[in-house]
């Protein structure tokens, strides 16, 4: 049996690339292993699917650290307006909420990825589940066909390979894609884990000192050997049995990941500014005021409500001060210390959970070896690549889907345009 083109994987990128090449009249097969189509992007968005994001394209490519830039060509041909508007017309209704992200009215994942197979049936697209790809087949320098694990072999002129990176394993990303992309000759960079909860051996992470102990809008860093910040980001956190995790955390951790390689570390310092609004010289003379307005109070009541109360008792503990100590009995040195610990409590962490845990994966099939308006590959005719598999990665806030709804976008039409080419001259 001949198709015209290929889709591998049934998760975001895959069910647009299908969806692209049906649209350009091709005759296509998607192949998934699982035994449900798009079930990263029924989870993804806490089970809401944060479909894409509004920001302008110069700011979701900010947010897209991992070779952002490679997206400026693609964007030209399909963006996140273009998917907002491609959504809307397969009649899912969208709404902004914080940060430009985009959810369905719906609140409902589950809409998302039924209006996408909807889409797919209509075009008569052929969909396998419950159907591994064992390998690629590639005869002359373009791809020939895609064998399956039960045996079953299918000629195809152009192959998408879309079958993610090796994160959300549960989901049906392990990895698989990257055999066949090296078999092609290309290059995958080296695979790290992005987006995931930070680990650290201090005594106080190993002692549950702050376990479960949220910060809100806290500047957390990433320091150099230096002690200079390698990017800080404002948002909330969480102290965890292992180490730390939340929205700050998840963003610096590749940052964690690339520090330890390039400085070849076992150790990597981070830092909490937990009182990001005022510098250190303003919110030590607001604590010297409290202080000289109740002189006799308990200094942990004095300074209640200037941080969580467990992170204001830790802290006070880690400057010397008694937590009944009256303030004024305590010293100047001690008071600024503390508002100091405010501004910069450093502690080091020693790695991040391992790729399986991480929500995306850092590294993969390289850019350089990509057409950026096309997806094809620069080695290979008729091979295509799209999404996570790609050496592209983003920060959490709808930054990779918006990716892997556009590289699937740009995959499927001219996987298609080039199968619909060959034909026309064969005939």
């Amino acid at each position: 049996m001949k198709y015209d083109a290929i889709v591998i994987g049934g998760g975001p990128s895959g069910l647009m690339a299908a969806i692209a090449a049906g649209e350009q009249g091709a005759k296509v097969l998607l192949v998934d292993k699982g035994d449900k189509l798009g079930r990263k992007l029924a989870i993804s968005g806490g089970g809401r699917c944060n479909v894409t994001n509004r920001l302008s394209i110069d700011e979701i490519i900010k947010h897209i650290p991992g070779n952002g830039r490679f997206l400026f060509s693609a964007f030209s041909e399909f963006n996140n307006e273009d998917i907002i508007a491609f959504f809307e017309k397969l009649g899912i209704e969208l709404k902004e909420e914080d940060h430009g992200r985009m959810f369905p009215v719906s609140n409902k994942a589950q809409s998302v990825v039924d209006a996408l197979i909807d889409r797919l049936s209509q075009l008569k697209v052929k969909i396998f589940t419950n159907s591994p790809a064992a390998d690629v087949d590639y005869k002359d320098g373009r791809t020939a066909g895609v064998r399956m694990r039960d045996g079953q072999y299918f000629e195809t002129d152009a192959v998408i390979i879309a079958v993610g990176g090796k994160s959300v394993p549960h989901t049906g990303s392990t990895g698989d894609g990257y055999a066949w992309a090296r078999k092609a000759g290309h290059t995958i960079t080296d695979l790290f884990p992005t987006e995931v909860p930070v680990t650290s051996d201090e005594a106080f992470i190993k002692q549950k000192t702050l376990q479960g102990l949220a910060l809100r809008d806290v500047a957390l860093s990433v320091l150099n050997p230096k002690g200079k910040p390698l990017i800080t980001h404002q948002m909330d956190m969480l102290f965890t049995h292992f180490g730390i995790s939340g929205p700050a955390v998840l963003r610096c951790s590749q940052f964690v990941v690339k520090a330890m390689k390039k400085w070849n570390l076992d150790r990597v310092t981070m830092k909490i500014d937990a009182v990001p609004d005022k510098n250190k010289e303003e919110l030590f003379q607001m604590m010297m005021q409290e202080i000289k307005s109740e002189p006799k109070k308990a200094i942990k009541n004095t300074l209640k409500g200037i941080l969580p109360e467990r992170y204001l008792h830790f802290l006070l503990e880690r400057s010397g001060i008694d937590l009944q100590e009256q303030g004024s009995v305590i010293s100047n040195e001690k008071i600024r210390l503390f508002s100091e610990l405010c501004k910069e409590f450093t502690f080091t962490v020693n790695g991040t959970l391992p790729i399986e845990k991480a929500f995306v994966t850092g590294g993969g099939v390289s850019v350089k070896e990509i057409h950026p308006k096309e997806m094809a590959s620069k080695l290979i005719n008729g091979l295509y690549f799209c999404g996570e598999i790609l050496d592209i990665h983003g920060y959490t806030g709808g930054y990779n889907i918006t990716s892997a709804l556009v590289t699937g976008r740009l995959a499927g039409k001219n996987a298609a345009i080039y199968s619909r080419g060959l034909n026309v001259n064969q005939s």
